[in-house]
């Protein structure tokens, strides 16, 4: 914080610094080209009134005008910097307070949904519908949010939703392909395939984008494809179907990261409201499919005899993992405001393993030790990845 010391007080420094440079040194004499403070010119300010005796820590004559001005700068008594470092040393905090609640609450949302989705997938399985379910919550919610100006409407035009697009086209296909793979075999066999995404993204930047990449790239992707295929092979309850539909949302949700950094730069718009459009148009999207694929005499069957083996509490799983679904991404793309790609990498890295753990324990998954050191050497290589594109 930087103080206008009126007249009296500034003098009352510098008479002080002088006498003491005096006393200290007798010998020393003013120069007589040195500059000469000039206080009859400087208007009267009123008093600072602090709780704290302020102590000057540099006083500084700026401007080349003929009335510079003159600066202070001070610190309080029981400290030992300048109050603007210790404002911004608690900002900093804040700010990492900030971000660690962000990534905890990205964390658990995720970890709680991918538990109530398998629990459908398991009871209900039909993964075109629960992912239609899954886009139609959010985009009620958001719709809800809008219209009660609990969240600020966004400013969008044709050519935002004609840039959005494709955006919501590879988003449908990733979400639905991750729900199938789900619905086939275990969570946390589909997210060790799914850590495979750094792979798929830069293979598409390299030959379909042209981008180069350091050797350190290249290299972090050796692990993580040797531990993908590491995990596949020793996979206790393979299937093909699941394994197909983890690697398709891969290739899918790199393409989406794609086109929503080629078509959205200059967009201002937050992330939460992003994602809320994102949802939207790809639940349009997805509507159709979804009837033509499954259908509603499935859809009912399959409900009645889900609500005959659970019971009640069904409904309560399917509204869950609609819930948990849209407030997850809605935090991680609200993050992406704050933190850097680097950090929102090594958070997603993170956030793999809580997911795979979690899923382990609750669904009592048979892992190999095999298996498990495959998981850890793709996992690993993701983080070595995100650290080389650093």
């Amino acid at each position: 914080m930087s103080f206008t010391i009126k007249q009296s007080a500034l003098a009352t420094c510098i008479d002080v610094s002088n006498s003491l440079v005096y006393k200290r040194s007798p010998s020393i004499r003013r120069h007589p080209f040195s500059p000469v403070l000039n206080l009859q010119n400087i208007p009267k300010r009123t008093n600072v009134l602090v709780s704290k005796p302020l102590h000057i820590s540099s006083v500084e004559c700026t401007g080349k005008e003929k009335k510079p001005i003159i600066q202070c700068n001070a610190y309080e008594a029981d400290k030992s910097e300048p109050i603007e470092a210790a404002e911004q040393v608690k900002s900093e905090a804040a700010k990492r307070v900030k971000i660690g609640i962000y990534f905890a609450t990205w964390w658990g949302l995720n970890v709680v949904f991918n538990i109530y989705n398998k629990k459908v997938l398991n009871a209900y399985p039909y993964p075109w519908l629960t992912s239609t379910l899954s886009l139609a919550c959010g985009s009620l919610m958001m719709l809800i949010s809008w219209a009660t100006r609990i969240a600020e409407t966004p400013k969008t035009d044709f050519e935002f939703w004609k840039t959005l697009f494709p955006v919501a086209v590879a988003h449908t296909i990733g979400h639905v392909a991750a729900t199938v793979s789900m619905s086939k075999v275990a969570v946390s066999f589909t997210h060790i395939i799914k850590s495979g995404e750094p792979a798929f993204s830069v293979l598409v930047s390299r030959f379909l984008l042209g981008e180069n990449f350091p050797l350190s790239v290249y290299l972090s992707l050796i692990p993580i494809i040797g531990g993908c295929a590491l995990s596949a092979l020793t996979e206790l309850n393979f299937n093909m179907t699941g394994f197909m539909g983890a690697m398709i949302s891969n290739l899918a949700f790199v393409l989406r990261n794609i086109f929503s950094k080629k078509g959205m730069k200059g967009k201002s718009v937050s992330g939460m409201n992003y994602y809320a459009c994102l949802s939207l148009l790809s639940l349009v999207i997805l509507t159709p499919f979804a009837i033509a694929v499954e259908g509603p005499q499935m859809w009912a069957a399959g409900w009645e005899t889900a609500l005959s083996q659970i019971g009640p509490q069904f409904i309560w799983w399917v509204a869950a993992q609609s819930i948990f679904y849209h407030l997850y991404n809605q935090v991680s793309y609200m993050s992406l405001d704050e933190i850097s790609p680097l950090t929102f990498s090594v958070g997603n890295t993170m956030k793999r393993i809580s997911v795979i753990v979690s899923s382990i324990i609750i669904f009592h998954t048979p892992v190999q030790p095999i298996n498990a050191l495959g998981a850890a050497i793709a996992i690993l290589g993701t983080f070595l990845y995100s650290q080389a594109k650093a």
